[in-house]
């Protein structure tokens, strides 16, 4: 008998090992303290909003058209999301402890069918001992005494009996445990779709890909927001700026960076935005002119700038490291004429948006009013010219983004997007745009509709901004 209930204690002992886990370890890893079996209000596994996907939504105009609102999340917001992990981890420990229990049920039952025949011989024993008790003739001394002695090991079986029983009562009520948690993870898991973190990344990738695919069909939208900025590197002095090509491909993620307002000719080129975020992988371009103000912009592989004490502006073509094209705007105010407020030799600020290559500056002819023209990106002649009436001595920076200047009220901290105006209307109206600037010194603001983010130089340090746009997505025959 000394091998079957060392057999039994061995089993008793890894059941209360593995009920001690399961009853403390457990609900700490899923977030099951205090909570009932089956329920899942302490498991925090969905986003606040701010933290994923934003909402689309759209409505229906009186001509039919279909008018959708789309806000395109921050880049890699979905790359590796930490709730998908999370509830990966917490399936995979439910399926090894739900594996354990399955083991450990399979070792009980082969125990249980022993202690069900110790019982039964126990009841056996007791029996017959009842009867030679009551009839001590029918036994001599030394079978009577055999007996006794078998009953007496059988003996301490009774409480161990009585253990194994409520140890079973006990790993019945963890099993159902254990299947009403995972029917609450089978529930999440089916409402987050995270089946696993492959499954998972495949799916953000479709979702990336149609969304781009949307964004290529939307049509240009009015600017109704801008997020909090998004450092990318703090490098150079106080004035500067850096761009990336806007009509590069995809897989072009070069990145320029001009350093200094004045008198510059030193123009680097980085690999990737990484490269740039790191100080390393770049090459290195001596413009043949000096450039004047931060308002430069690349497009289509070549620089556009405004040349150092002139009105010219320059296209630089950066393959053949020769100037392609200059040209001079002949009323063009230049060398801190009409720059912005923040002064340094702002004049002439080149940008592009969805519809291409457009200078802003001004004139005498237009008493220090912003104009915005649209130009030639080949032979940079204008095209066609507005007078937006706003003073740009008064205006902090400025950007297109869909034939719409934009310009702030300041380049200091407590700035917003004040004034819009519109070229494809010819109209303007006053905005009230909340726009943080977060180094309270920006000299270099542009849009890039590639990527449609806006990109600062902001004392010292280049940053990013993610819009709101509102769109009208065209249908076929528009």
């Amino acid at each position: 008998m000394t091998v079957p209930l060392l057999k039994i204690g061995a089993v008793l002992s890894t059941m209360a090992m593995v009920t001690n886990w399961m009853s403390q370890t457990l609900p700490s890893l899923v977030g099951l303290n205090g909570t009932r079996a089956g329920t899942s209000e302490k498991i925090t596994l969905f986003p606040s909003p701010e933290d994923g996907w934003r909402i689309y939504t759209s409505a229906q105009a009186p001509d039919g058209k279909c008018i959708c609102t789309v806000v395109a999340p921050a880049q890699s917001t979905c790359s590796r999301d930490p709730r998908s992990r999370q509830l990966r981890q917490l399936m995979e420990k439910v399926q090894n402890i739900s594996q354990s229990m399955g083991v450990l049920d399979l070792r009980t039952y082969r125990d249980l069918q022993y202690v069900r025949n110790t019982e039964s011989l126990m009841k056996v024993l007791d029996s017959k001992l009842k009867v030679a008790t009551e009839s001590q003739k029918a036994l001599n001394t030394k079978g009577f005494q055999e007996l006794k002695d078998k009953m007496d090991e059988l003996l301490p079986l009774i409480p161990v009996l009585d253990q194994y029983k409520s140890d079973t009562k006990m790993i019945v009520q963890l099993k159902e445990e254990v299947r009403n948690l995972s029917g609450v993870l089978m529930a999440i898991q089916e409402e987050m779709g995270a089946y696993d973190y492959e499954e998972l990344q495949q799916r953000v990738l479709l979702l990336e890909s149609r969304l781009h695919a949307c964004m290529q069909k939307l049509g240009c939208g009015k600017l109704t927001g801008v997020s909090n900025p998004i450092t990318i590197r703090a490098s150079g002095s106080r004035f500067g700026s850096w761009m990336t090509d806007t009509l590069a491909p995809s897989a072009d993620s070069r990145v320029w960076y001009m350093d200094g307002y004045y008198k510059g000719r030193r123009v680097l080129e980085y690999r990737t935005l990484n490269d740039f975020m790191k100080g390393q992988n770049f090459v290195q371009h001596l413009l043949p002119h000096p450039w004047a103000g931060t308002g430069h912009v690349v497009y289509n592989g070549s620089l556009y700038y405004n040349k150092y004490q002139s009105n010219i502006v320059v296209k630089y073509h950066f393959r053949s490291r020769s100037v392609a094209v200059q040209r001079s705007l002949n009323t063009a105010g230049y060398n801190n004429t009409f720059p912005y407020s923040w002064g340094g030799f702002s004049d002439i600020d080149f940008m592009v948006d969805e519809n291409g290559l457009w200078a802003v500056y001004t004139t005498n002819q237009n008493a220090g009013n912003i104009v915005v023209s649209k130009m030639n990106p080949l032979t940079l002649e204008i095209l066609k010219t507005w007078d937006t009436g706003y003073p740009k001595r008064s205006a902090g920076e400025s950007f297109m983004i869909c034939g719409t200047l934009y310009v702030t009220n300041s380049h200091l901290a407590g700035a917003k997007i004040y004034f819009a105006y519109y070229t494809n209307t010819s109209t303007y109206e006053y905005t009230d745009i909340p726009f943080h600037n977060q180094y309270s010194h920006i000299s270099m603001l542009d849009y890039n509709p590639r990527e449609r983010v806006l990109y600062t130089w902001n004392n010292g340090h280049q940053v990013l901004y993610n819009v709101t746009l509102f769109h009208v997505i065209k249908t076929s025959g528009e």
